[in-house]
């Protein structure tokens, strides 16, 4: 009598240890299914539209400098892998798809996983940009300095490159000087080209800084224009 009453002990516990194995389990799955529904993409978020674009940005850069190399592209190369896997990091930080990218007159391109970086400096984007200014306009001005408006319609994004103040372009050459103002809060920046990229105007860190709204990295409504 005493045995029968052990066994039954013993297979109680079992049950509910096994119990609890299985909810947990179901637990585990229904998180894994809310995370991956939590995630976000350019065709539903504005930010993640603009780590989307200045990744696909720095992909397009790369694959140029991988068609015609010269004796600087294996430094730019490293340069713009280190800035996809910062890009990486803050599309994982934004609760967006890690990888998104955007080219320039495509579609959004899922990626994977962030590549490992090389060196942070490049040897283009680290000479001085020269008396980048950023100024707050009125309404439907673009500040004091005026110039030739270019890339009408084009959207504005950072590359993710650190330094001074400065610019990457696919139109103008280094030396020439941009005037960048974000129509949605009136904030003007003027830098100067330094290296190529994939789109008409592409900011470094610090002159989007200059000239962005709080949690974006997408200027929809800007205007660009050429004043040296």
């Amino acid at each position: 009598m005493s045995r029968r009453r052990t066994l039954g002990r013993k297979k109680k516990i079992a049950l509910a240890v096994t119990a609890v194995a299985v909810a947990g389990s179901g637990a585990f799955a229904l998180a894994a299914t809310s995370n991956a529904a939590n995630v976000q993409n350019a065709s539903n978020s504005t930010v993640c539209q603009g780590l989307a674009t200045a990744l696909g940005n720095n992909e397009s850069f790369i694959a140029g400098q991988k068609a015609a190399p010269d004796a600087q592209s294996a430094a730019r190369i490293a340069n713009r892998e280190a800035v996809i896997a910062q890009i990486k990091v803050q599309q994982e930080a934004s609760g967006c798809q890690v990888g998104e990218s955007v080219q320039a007159g495509g579609a959004a391109q899922p990626g994977g996983a962030a590549q490992a970086g090389g060196s942070a400096q490049d040897p283009q984007a680290s000479q001085p940009a020269g008396n980048a200014t950023a100024t707050t306009a009125p309404a439907g001005n673009t500040g004091n300095t005026s110039g030739q408006q270019v890339c009408k319609g084009s959207t504005v994004t950072l590359s993710g490159e650190a330094g001074a103040p400065a610019a990457s372009s696919n139109q103008f050459p280094a030396g020439t000087r941009l005037k960048v103002t974000n129509l949605d809060n009136n904030k003007s920046t003027t830098v100067t080209v330094t290296s190529v990229s994939g789109s008409c105007a592409l900011l470094n860190n610090a002159a989007f800084e200059q000239v962005r709204e709080p949690g974006k990295f997408l200027i929809r409504r800007a205007v660009i224009e050429k004043v040296g």
